[in-house]
């Protein structure tokens, strides 16, 4: 097998070590807007009706009790997080906003090619209602649409850059651009770069933490009750359109509708048991880099940033210029459960460290300040998918697969119509209609997950070939490639 840019330019490990001494074990988001960012409010208690009942305090359920309360100012709305507002993925993301609903246009053109056109009409339309969200409700979120380059780190990949930049160019978009080596390094100074493309418009990047915890102010703002530290943990209906019974603690919810945006976490619902994995990712952010450091980088534009490989890397400037720097490792623990400890994982912040300075050795002697990691709610489909339950009371989405920050507030509007038994552009759609396959119940689900792994880096050593295993995959629907 071939090598990598990754690993014929590694860095020496004392400029490793040294990145890395000190390092907090905390999420630089979160610790970002401190206490002030982070209002305290109370658990659960005593007995509250509701028209509409939330379960989950991240993106999608904030998004979604903001819209409900705009279709509808007299519903009574109540959301309940088992932790803290944005405390999950929604806080620990690399904060970029894109506006593909389905993990990019490949990905699409594979499952759902006759929608494609709409579905990416529907996503640039919530990304533009997203940022005009932004300015009306006064949200500081640190939004800026800069694009997002995708970047040629070994030659194979060049060409496949060319035929995306000919096939938008096909299609009469003019907004993505193709730029040679030269024209890519001008752009970032990275010598890894062989070629990219500047998606120029249907990318932004946010502050993770500010966007959930300024869009918590303007759901309290619309009247909805918000409770933390108040985990559900039993969800009864009964027969003949009862109201639905949530339990937490103290305290108990009678809610005419309930909406469940959980995310990893093991779902209310036993049809939705299998549906998802929670995969750990990890992330690196630096020190602000000074002013001649980042006039050694270039990245003038600012665009967020990845590369092509199956094991692709994300990475991105803050507006201190920090550079957040994740990817890479996937990694699927036993038993499909979310747990601290996984979040502390050497290896993976030692590997981030080592291509870190692969891309940018100008760089080394640069320090990381956080490291932190965050489980991904993946799917078989590896986009978000929606339903209802228990008599049209319930809706649902999840299965994000790491490409939600935009989709969430899409996933909302999905949701509503749900409840409502409305006929729209976004319930008709086969891509909201359809259910993923289950993944396999333990041990087939580690063995399987594990072996598409290891067979998607044995891919990025082999000029991008899919072997047998990912040939497989891809004939049944189930294949997947960054």
């Amino acid at each position: 097998m071939e090598t990598t840019v990754f690993e014929r330019r590694r860095p020496s490990a004392s400029v490793i070590e040294h990145s890395l001494e000190g390092t907090r074990q905390s999420v630089f988001w979160l610790d970002d807007i401190g206490q002030e960012g982070q209002a305290t409010r109370q658990a659960l208690s005593g007995v509250r009706r509701a028209d509409l009942a939330i379960v989950g305090g991240g993106y999608t359920g904030l998004w979604t009790a903001l819209l409900a309360k705009r279709r509808d100012p007299a519903l009574k709305v109540v959301l309940v997080e088992a932790g803290m507002v944005g405390w999950a993925a929604s806080g620990r993301n690399g904060g970029f906003c894109e506006a593909s609903l389905t993990h990019g246009r490949a990905n699409g053109e594979r499952r759902w090619p006759e929608e494609l056109d709409e579905l990416e009409r529907l996503g640039l339309a919530n990304l533009d209602a997203i940022e005009t969200d932004v300015v009306a409700l006064g949200l500081d979120v640190e939004f800026e649409r800069t694009g997002v380059l995708s970047v040629a780190t070994e030659p194979h990949q060049v060409e496949w850059l060319r035929d995306e930049f000919q096939s938008a160019a096909r299609r009469g978009d003019h907004t993505i651009r193709f730029l040679d080596q030269d024209a890519a390094q001008a752009q970032v100074a990275s010598p890894t770069y062989l070629a990219a493309t500047w998606d120029t418009h249907s990318a932004a990047l946010v502050h993770p933490g500010k966007l959930a915890s300024e869009l918590a102010r303007a759901v309290e703002e619309a009247g909805v009750e918000v409770f933390e530290r108040s985990p559900v943990r039993r969800l009864e209906t009964s027969d003949g359109g009862a109201p639905v019974l949530l339990e937490s603690g103290n305290g108990r919810i009678i809610a005419e509708k309930v909406v469940l945006a959980t995310n990893a976490f093991p779902s209310l619902l036993k049809r939705n048991r299998l549906m998802t994995v929670p995969v750990y990712d990890y992330v690196l952010m630096s020190e602000p880099l000074s002013q001649a450091q980042l006039a050694d980088v270039g990245w003038s534009e600012r665009q967020g940033i990845a590369d092509l490989a199956n094991q692709f890397h994300y990475y991105r400037l803050t507006r201190e210029n920090r550079i957040l720097f994740g990817g890479y490792d996937a990694i699927y623990h036993y038993g499909g459960r979310v747990r601290s400890k996984y979040e502390r994982r050497a290896a993976s912040f030692e590997r981030l460290a080592s291509h870190f300075f692969t891309t940018f050795p100008q760089l080394e002697g640069l320090r990381f300040t956080h490291q932190w990691a965050g489980a991904i709610d993946t799917c078989t489909r590896f986009c978000a998918f929606f339903g209802t339950a228990r008599g049209d009371r319930i809706a649902y989405a999840t299965g994000f697969t790491g490409l939600g920050v935009a989709a969430t507030r899409f996933a909302g509007e999905v949701m509503l119509d749900l409840l409502e038994g409305a006929d729209t552009e976004r319930t008709r759609l086969r891509m909201v209609r359809e259910r993923p396959l289950p993944f396999p119940p333990e041990p087939a689900a580690s063995i399987g997950i594990n072996a598409t792994r290891r067979a998607m880096d044995r891919a990025d050593h082999r000029r991008g070939r899919r072997g047998p295993l990912l040939s497989m995959l891809d004939a049944v629907g189930l294949g997947f490639d960054s």
